[in-house]
Formats: C-alpha cells, structure tokens, sequence
C-alpha cells in the first residue's frame, strides 16, 4: 500500500572532479613534444526538479542517499576527461528544500522548476593547460575538486486553490469524493484522513484544486493532534473552506463554536516562508461556511439556524449534503467565482531573473587570521586558497612551487609578512598546515629544471628540526659536537 510522505531529509553528494593527466607527447624523431596531459571532467550536479506525476516525497523517503556521477580523469593525447552525470530528482510540484541550518534554499513551484542542490567538483587541470614560458613542459597536473555534500530537508506545501478545513469526520474527504473524481478514504471514524487528498473541480470554463486537509482540534497551530504537520498545506491556498459537520452528536459541540475554535487556531499559525507569508495570514483568506449532511432532518434544522449568523460576518454560507448531493452545484460556482478574483488579486510573479554580482575591485577574495590553537601560527581563509591546496599534489615539488606562486599573486605572502609571521610559521589553508618558508621568492619567473621538481624549495637557510635536536643533545651532553646522529 502507498504512503504519502510529506517530509523527509535526503543526503546529497555530487560527483568528484576528474584529475588532470600530467604527459608529455613522445613520437620519433620529435624529443620535444611538448606537454598533452588532458584535463578531468567535472563531477555531476545533483538536481531537483518539480514532475507534474509526482505527488509524494515517497520515493526519497526509502531511498535517501543521492549522488552525482564523478568525472573522468584526463589522458594523455590532449583528451579531456568526461563529464559526470548529473543525477536528476523529480520532485512534486510545491516542495520547500531547507538546509539543515533550517534556512529556506528553494521553493519550487510550478512545473519544471530546477534547483542544484550539489554542484559538481572541478575537474584538475592537465599540464598543457598548464604549460607557460616559465613552465614550458610541467611536470604535474592538478587534482579534481570533491563535490558539493550536505544534508537537505524535502517539505511539501499542497498548491490548491480551497482548501477544506474542519473537525474529524465532518465530511470533509466525502465532499472531494463527490466534486472531483478524486477517491479518498471515507469511514465513520475520526481522523480517517491521515494525508491530504487532492481533486480537481471543473466549473463551467474554471477549473481549480481542492485540498481535503485532516481533521484540526483546539491547540493544532501548538503542535496538538495532527495540526502542524498538516496546516503547512493551506498555506497556499486561495480561498478556505470550513466544512461543519451539523448532525455531531458530541457534547459541547456546535457550528458556531467549532468554527470559532478553528479560526483561532488559522489566526495563531504563521506561514513559515516569506513567499507565502506575502499572500497574507490564514485568518485574512476568503472564507466560506459549508454546513453539511443536510439529508439528517436535525442537522437541515441546526444549519437553517446558524445560517443567518455566519451570514452576518460577511461569509457566503452553503447547505449541503455529500449523501444526497444537495447543494453542490451553488457550491461549486460560488467556490470558482471566489477563485478567479483571488487569481485576479494575486497574479502569478514572474520568475525570478539571474543576477550576476561581479567581486568588486580590490577585493583579494582571502583573509589571514592569527591561530588561536598555534602557537605563532595563522590560518588563510577564502575560497580560492582553500580550493588551490585541494588541488595540489604535495607528493610533487613543482606542484608545491605552482601553489607558491598562485598564493603570492594573490598577496598571502605579503599579508602574512605584515602580520609578523616568520619563518618556519604554521600556516593552516583548508586542511593542511605547512611551514611558511618567504625565502622560496614565490611569485617570480624561474627557469625550472627537473620535470616535477623545484630548485626553490631547497633554498632555505633556517635550520632543520634534526638538526635543532642533535643541537639540543649536544648541550646536553648526550652526543659530542662532531658525532653525526641518525
């Protein structure tokens, strides 16, 4: 048996960028090929889409982990890596996504909507798009970014245009049985309806949804019965409809004060996203009162008494019943008519155009921060920092002397120089920690000698941590001046 969920929490990963080919191109009788290390292919993007055939987070709900496809590395030969797949979600149309800080990232309305939940990692840089005057044939590629990966909560809004709202078992899931050709479950039981039911209404040249949302009790916008979990669906509805069940036989319990009760409980919710907030609070929506189960001759007398007070409040008011079928068509043009001006009144918005903020200029993009765990140390913040070590083969000194020079253009050497770091400092970028060495003169053309090597990285005149503990046992007279330690 199906189940529609509502709300679920879906891990999504995107795929990892391919790493660049690090080759030189050999053939006979041409020793100087020059470099054809091809570049990786980026990493799939996770996508949500809205899918006018589903109706439900269901599928999500048992198969939570989504990932994008990774991309290929590159080859020698300049062939680039292939891209990969994206992995697309269809989704229902009204799905809110928040992340899991319960910020609001997307609410997508109408079909075909898109949001890029995961963005695909980089692929790494072969060495011919490497390759420069100073660097003619490099020795080293860069690697592939890792994707984007989070977690995200999947919400779902109900888009109808009347919403039914009521007390359990007051005949709301039989009206939509009986307008639409929707078939919810019917029984004489409270809170028979566990999920809200859809139908489509066709009223002369108007078509428009109705929502069948469970039954609410006293205290529903606090959490109390089933309240939270189902109010979120009338928050987009155009015109709300209470259905009063007029032949209950419970204590204390009549039109007036059922009516009374829920609308303290629409007035006290509060949409939760701005877009729906813009439409207006619950309690200022259109409203109609619709007495029902008309065929029982005590509840046909209950609703001719209580007409005139609704009537009063300026609500049209409805005896029906969904046995006999009395009172539907009056209802069902009465609900168009209330549909089309609240269309009329609140046009659809256009969507949203993409807008592109250059980064203005000055800005470096990075920031250099003291290290409060180490001692002298500093941390470099920012997102081409972090993303230029990611990409870096620490295994290979030429790789290590690119990543000098990228980071001194980009002015950390000259910022941590301010900052008074010396040299042999920590510095931490993303996850890794290094020692700072301002002799390697990063930023500067050199001729390079060896493929996959740095003569730069052997300039250092600071003294090694072996040979500062053979210092340290000499004073201590473990070991004399001339013995040579492992």
């Amino acid at each position: 048996m199906s189940k529609f969920i509502d709300r679920v929490v879906l891990h999504v990963r995107a795929g990892k960028g391919g790493h660049g080919c690090a080759s030189v191109h050999r053939e006979k009788y041409k020793p100087l090929g020059g470099p054809d290390g091809g570049n990786g292919g980026h990493g799939g993007n996770v996508i949500l889409e809205v899918d006018p055939n589903v109706h439900t987070l269901l599928d999500f709900h048992f198969h939570p982990h989504a990932k994008g496809g990774n991309g290929k590395p590159g080859e020698g030969g300049n062939r680039d890596g292939k891209q990969g797949a994206d992995l697309l979600l269809q989704v229902p149309d009204g799905t809110v996504v928040i992340g899991s800080d319960g910020e609001v990232l997307a609410d997508l309305v109408g079909v075909g909507t898109t949001y890029v939940a995961a963005r695909g990692g980089r692929g790494g840089l072969g060495n011919a798009a490497l390759a420069s005057k100073a660097r003619k044939a490099p020795g080293f590629a860069l690697l592939g970014e890792d994707g984007e990966e989070r977690d995200v909560v999947l919400e779902l809004k109900s888009v109808a245009d009347v919403g039914l709202v009521g007390f359990p078992s007051a005949g709301k899931s039989s009206l939509v049985s009986v307008l639409s050709a929707a078939k919810p479950k019917v029984a004489d039981y409270p809170f028979t309806t566990l999920v809200p039911n859809l139908g489509v209404v066709s009223s002369g040249d108007t078509t428009f949804t109705v929502a069948d949302v469970p039954g609410l009790i006293p205290g529903a916008s606090e959490g109390r019965g089933l309240g939270l979990e189902f109010l979120r669906h009338l928050e987009r509805c155009a015109v709300l409809a209470h259905v009063v069940d007029c032949a209950t036989l419970e204590p204390g319990r009549d039109p007036v004060s059922d009516v009374d009760a829920l609308e303290a409980e629409l007035a006290a919710y509060k949409p939760a996203l701005k877009a729906d907030a813009e439409l207006g609070d619950l309690a200022d929506r259109p409203r109609v009162v619709i007495l029902n189960k008309a065929d029982i001759p005590d509840a046909a007398e209950l609703a001719e008494m209580v007409n005139a007070e609704f009537s009063e409040r300026g609500w049209p008011v409805y005896t029906i019943s969904t046995v006999s079928r009395e009172g539907l068509r009056p209802l069902t043009f009465a609900l168009a008519e209330m549909v089309l001006e609240y269309r009329a009144a609140h046009p659809k918005a256009a969507p949203p155009r993409q807008v592109i903020r250059p980064v203005a200029a000055g800005e470096s993009g990075f920031s250099v921060e003291r290290d409060g765990e180490i001692e002298g140390g500093f941390i470099v913040r920012g997102e081409r920092p972090e993303r230029w070590v990611h990409q870096t083969q620490f295994d290979n000194d030429e790789a290590v002397g690119y990543l000098a020079d990228r980071l001194a253009r980009l002015g950390v050497e000259e910022k941590l120089e301010k900052l008074g770091a010396v040299p042999g400092a920590p510095v931490t970028i993303g996850d890794v920690t290094f020692e700072w060495e301002p002799q390697v003169s990063a930023g500067v053309d050199m001729v390079m000698t060896g493929r996959g090597t740095d003569p730069r990285l052997d300039q250092s005149d600071r003294i090694s941590a072996s040979e500062r503990k053979h210092a340290s046992r000499v004073r201590r007279g473990l070991v004399s001046e001339d013995e040579i330690t492992e």
